[in-house]
């Protein structure tokens, strides 16, 4: 994915998506696929909103069933089967306890049935039951008062961020073009009320330029109705804040997921081993901020997720000491504005105006559904001989059985394959053994580092330890003691000065104690 200015990029398109978010980055891979010219933008970087801040899960949504919503539960998991399958080394299965206890929370009855529908939508059981001193031997630490067992089942886990500029990246090696920090300033139409192109601006440099096109996809997120007002009175987009906590391994040494019942609201909480790190969360409160702001997780939310673990772990005393950082995300949630936030539907919807389609709600795990829905909605608008379902695996597929040639550790190879796809070889191509190590307290790897800064257009450090890597949320302080071998991995790759490198440091100093802080230190 090479760096490309306004002024570089070709003026005339079959199809332009806004939003470089896990929905843009869906229609613009299917897209690309059918055989269209697509031009993807935008206007931050490239999974900067709630894509690269969710809670790391590809899931059917077990809470779902709870609520009689029975056919997002089915697709979630139908799509959820499909991705692991497709998507070895980038999604992964992620088995998930429940503790069933006498006192509060779902009883075994109901949690098992749950489980045994949740298993058929997947053609197969997937939960067990265990006594409770089987079940505490797999969670050390897990409060045993009143505890009658629990379950396991199984569902997925995914680095949203690398799943999002995996889609991109292969729809860039297949003909797409993808511009981050490059903002719609205005969508252009003709005296019928038409699409006919769009006037974009580079956010940063302040080049500008007009592009044709008679369809543009409108895939911003919370940002949609910017856009595209809603057409259903009454119905708007509400933005709900889901904010987590992370912790190192040692101050919750998980092997598997646990979810547990906060008992404040009775809401379910995670605790997932996610990345060398236990990812907490999540919290679901209007969010009530800018939107172009960092978002940030509030005190109340902080102390929220940390009297969840104390609920659950009293003995292993977790304070704000041994926390790593802080992660927090918006969701666009459609809302009539009369339930409580984790009432809402995550049901997504698409609307259409003259060549405008706009696509919002919807979670995760169902991107692909959501990008061929959005595509069916845009046909009319498109080329007339294109087909706007093909029915093939989302990635490019890679070596399955992994050999150890060059000295690559089969698990090294798995990791690479998953994020990168076939360029995972031009990385350890362009790497030595000391590179294939994995950085402290982590799971990435440090060839990785120099990869992104040179092919995935860094503008910012905050970029590259945020989202191309995460070991800025997964090691203290944004990763301040890793930061002279990060500098001396990318210099050569960077053309970044002196200067540049210098307010860069600062300038991420200063996102992450606002975005990413640890309330009361």
């Amino acid at each position: 994915m090479e760096k490309m200015t306004l002024s570089e990029t070709d003026k005339k398109w079959d199809l332009i998506v806004i939003g470089g978010g896990i929905t843009g980055a869906g229609v613009f891979r299917e897209a690309v696929r059918i055989g269209l010219k697509v031009l993807l933008v935008e206007q931050n970087d490239f999974s900067w909103g709630t894509s690269s801040r969710s809670s790391k899960m590809v899931h059917g949504g077990l809470r779902y069933l709870k609520e009689g919503r029975f056919l997002l539960t089915r697709t979630s998991v139908h799509e959820r089967e499909r991705l692991l399958k497709e998507s070895p080394g980038l999604i992964e299965p992620l088995e998930i306890l429940v503790p069933v206890y006498s006192d509060h929370g779902p009883g075994k009855q109901a949690l098992s049935l749950g489980l045994s529908i949740y298993g058929l939508m997947a053609h197969e059981k997937q939960h067990t039951y265990y006594e409770p001193k089987a079940f505490t031997a797999m969670v050390p630490g897990v409060k045993e008062d009143k505890l009658v067992g629990g379950f396991s089942f199984y569902d997925a886990q995914v680095d949203d961020a690398r799943l999002v500029l995996r889609l991109i990246n292969e729809a860039v090696l297949a003909g797409g073009t993808a511009l981050n920090y490059t903002q719609v300033r205005e969508i252009l139409r003709d005296s019928r009320g038409s699409v006919y192109g769009i006037h974009l601006d580079d956010v940063e440099t302040g080049e500008s330029a007009e592009f044709q096109t008679e369809t543009v996809i409108n895939a911003t997120g919370s940002w949609a109705e910017k856009l595209h007002p809603s057409p259903k009175e009454g119905l708007h987009l509400r933005p709900l804040r889901g904010s987590h906590i992370i912790l190192a391994q040692e101050a919750l040494p998980l092997t598997k997921a646990i979810s547990f019942i906060h008992p404040e609201d009775n809401r379910p909480i995670f605790a997932t081993p996610w990345e060398g790190g236990v990812l907490i969360g999540t919290t679901d409160v209007d969010h009530g901020r800018d939107l172009s702001l960092e978002p940030y997780i509030s005190d109340p939310e902080f102390a929220y997720l940390l009297e969840g673990l104390e609920a659950y772990f009293p003995s292993l005393s977790i304070s704000e000491d041994q926390c790593l950082s802080t992660l927090a995300g918006v969701r666009p949630v459609l809302s009539e504005g009369k339930l409580a936030p984790s009432k809402e539907s995550r049901e997504s919807v698409v609307w259409t105006d003259k060549g405008l389609v706009t696509v919002t709600g919807g979670k995760l795990t169902t991107f692909r559904k959501m990008a061929f829905d959005t595509l069916k909605a845009a046909k009319p608008f498109l080329p007339s001989s294109i087909n706007t379902v093909v029915s093939q695996a989302v990635f490019t597929k890679v070596p399955v059985n992994l050999s150890e040639d060059d000295m690559v550790p089969k698990e090294v190879w798995r990791r690479l394959y998953g994020r990168y796809g076939l360029v995972a070889t031009d990385i350890v191509k362009d790497s030595d053994a000391k590179e294939w190590e994995t950085i402290p307290g982590t799971n990435t790897i440090w060839a990785e580092i120099r990869y992104a800064a040179k092919h995935e257009n860094i503008r910012h450090l905050s970029d590259l330890l945020l989202r191309r890597v995460r070991i800025g949320i997964l090691t203290p302080e944004g990763g301040k003691m890793h930061m002279d071998r990060i500098e001396a991995l990318c210099r050569p790759v960077l053309s970044w000065d002196d200067r540049k490198w210098s307010h860069e440091k600062t300038a991420y100093e200063a996102l992450w104690k606002s975005a990413h802080r640890i309330p009361r230190r």
